[in-house]
């Protein structure tokens, strides 16, 4: 997967053009993925205001219009874009949501009663770690600055798993990763927009409830308990782009905690909008020190990460 998300994004290359006019919004209705999801047929607004698509591991090809909500491969192809689908060697191919499948299928497959799953994870033992780390020292998000807003998912059903994971709506970073966001949310208050945040620290027993819910054929979306994650660690975060003038949190090329290639920091599909307020998020981060996690755009790793331990603390501790 890592591979053709490589080649995708060098192939968007040639088609990164100085933005031009906006698509018809019809037109732009046809900006998805289509077909299996072992080789997806993708189509996408490209950054002068056209239309194009690569299928799974092929080159990237312009789109023509041949009349209203109809296009076709530049200089002739069997490949044909249309409101109903792709049509491809003949076969039409469906318009298709893999993150919200996949998410559905992990869904049904979960039979975690939630109050035992966390009496079992707290009852659990973190991985012992030896090294010389750093304090723990997490600093509390709803400090660091006034147009920072919350989202938490996993403080409720809104999530991959469906179950509330933590018991209070909350987040923390460890300081220097808390300042360098703050610094991050004025550069993006100059632009107009905001941090919408959607987790940060997340306790160990918490990436053990992850693994124990999900069905192990998804459990390559979740971190491994006996390794611990970046967010144990304090020095990871999950967010996206408000617009400040609305409060309306702003469209990117895939949902929050989407598992599927739409998710992708460099995934070449998607709007040309889309692409650049991700791009506008990742700029911002990465001045002040973040690293991007290759297959979620929403996610930051702090760049001294390794620098501090697993933590085990629950939200009411630290609110205590």
């Amino acid at each position: 997967m890592r591979q053709t998300r490589r080649t995708v994004a060098a192939s968007m290359l040639a088609l990164s053009l100085a933005p031009g006019a906006a698509l018809a919004t019809a037109d732009l209705a046809l900006v998805a993925q289509y077909g299996a999801p072992e080789a997806p047929v993708t189509v996408f607004e490209t950054d002068d205001g056209g239309l194009a698509v690569f299928v799974h591991g092929g080159p990237v090809r312009r789109l023509s219009a041949q009349g209203s909500g109809r296009y076709a491969v530049e200089g002739g192809g069997d490949l044909l874009v249309t409101a109903r689908g792709v049509r491809l060697a003949g076969a039409v191919l469906p318009r298709r949501d893999f993150g919200a499948e996949v998410q559905a299928g992990i869904r049904r497959a979960v039979r975690a009663d939630p109050k035992t799953l966390r009496e079992r994870a707290l009852a659990a033992t973190p991985p012992s770690e030896t090294g010389d780390f750093l304090p723990s020292d997490l600093v509390d998000l709803a400090t660091i600055d006034q147009a920072i807003t919350f989202d938490i998912r996993y403080a409720g059903r809104d999530n991959f798993m469906g179950l509330k994971l933590y018991e209070r709506p909350a987040a923390w970073l460890q300081r220097p990763a808390a300042q360098a966001l703050g610094r991050a949310a004025k550069t993006l208050a100059a632009q107009g927009y905001g941090l919408t945040i959607h987790d940060a620290y997340r306790p160990w027993f918490v990436t053990w409830m992850f693994w124990e819910a999900t069905p192990p054929a998804s459990r390559v979306f979740v971190a491994d308990p006996a390794k611990g994650s970046r967010h144990n660690r304090g020095c990871a975060v999950d967010l996206t782009l408000h617009d400040l003038a609305t409060g309306a949190v702003v469209y990117m090329p895939s949902r929050y905690d989407e598992m599927s290639t739409r998710s992708y920091a460099d995934f070449a599909g998607g709007t040309a909008r889309q692409r650049a307020l991700r791009s506008m998020l990742r700029e911002a981060m990465v001045a002040q020190g973040f690293e991007v996690y290759p297959e979620e755009w929403w996610h930051f790793d702090y760049g001294d990460w390794r620098r501090y331990p697993i933590g085990t603390k629950t939200f009411t501790q630290l609110a205590g």
